[in-house]
């Protein structure tokens, strides 16, 4: 590599530490300001009017009647859903959006919009601030959300929450897997099926969440207030 190939590469590096660093203090400082709150993830090719996109949509109304701010990847379908069950319900509703080779646009129901460039801080942002995971059938991203949780949960990074599943005829597959081979081969222990729960209805992940508040005399009552 020739030298001045190797001082603009060194140069970048420096550079991207500070983009870097931009993104998590901008970050903790205006989600600061939504907690309590939940993340619902979810494929982004879901339509409207489908079945899991009412279910998201009603999932996220109930929780904010009862004081949560709803967080989602601020795109389409489902994470649309989430936001649009928020902002209908008069709630907070953020997006944390990414920035992609296809720009991913805010859905027109995020009353808050963070762009990020960095998949690792934005995904410190969902964890950090989410007193619970729901998680809807996705793709590839949402299954990277669902996995990195359950590891930092398990090896105790941070404190257990719920990691709710929702739609157990399309989780059903995955879980069966697990439980053949991870567990049957020893990668994994029996109880670590304890890291997330199911749900097919809205009433039941809602209910996940406010048992697991309850337990841990988490405050989540509220006066409702939009950040803009």
């Amino acid at each position: 590599m020739k030298k001045k190939q190797i001082q603009d590469f060194t140069t970048e590096d420096n550079w991207r530490m500070f983009r870097i660093m931009s993104e998590f203090v901008d970050g903790f400082e205006e989600m600061s300001k939504v907690i309590p709150a939940v993340s619902i993830f979810g494929s982004a090719r879901e339509k409207p009017g489908t079945k899991y996109y009412k279910i998201a949509e009603e999932i996220a109304g109930k929780l904010v009647k009862k004081g949560f701010s709803i967080i989602t990847g601020g795109g389409g379908g489902l994470m649309e859903a989430g936001n649009k069950g928020a902002f209908e319900a008069g709630g907070n509703s953020i997006g944390i959006n990414i920035e992609l080779p296809h720009e991913q646009k805010p859905n027109p129901y995020v009353t808050k919009s963070m762009q990020f460039r960095y998949f690792f801080a934005r995904k410190v942002m969902f964890v950090k601030y989410a007193t619970a995971f729901i998680i809807m059938p996705g793709g590839f991203g949402t299954m990277d959300e669902l996995f990195e949780s359950i590891t930092l949960i398990q090896t105790k990074k941070i404190n257990e929450f719920p990691v709710v599943l929702v739609g157990t005829e399309y989780w059903k597959g995955l879980l069966e897997w697990i439980k053949t081979e991870m567990i049957g081969r020893g990668y994994i222990d029996a109880f670590d099926m304890d890291l997330f729960l199911s749900a097919d209805t809205a009433d039941e992940a809602v209910a996940h969440v406010l048992k697991y508040c309850k337990a841990n005399k988490i405050e989540h009552k509220r006066e409702k207030k939009i950040v803009r």
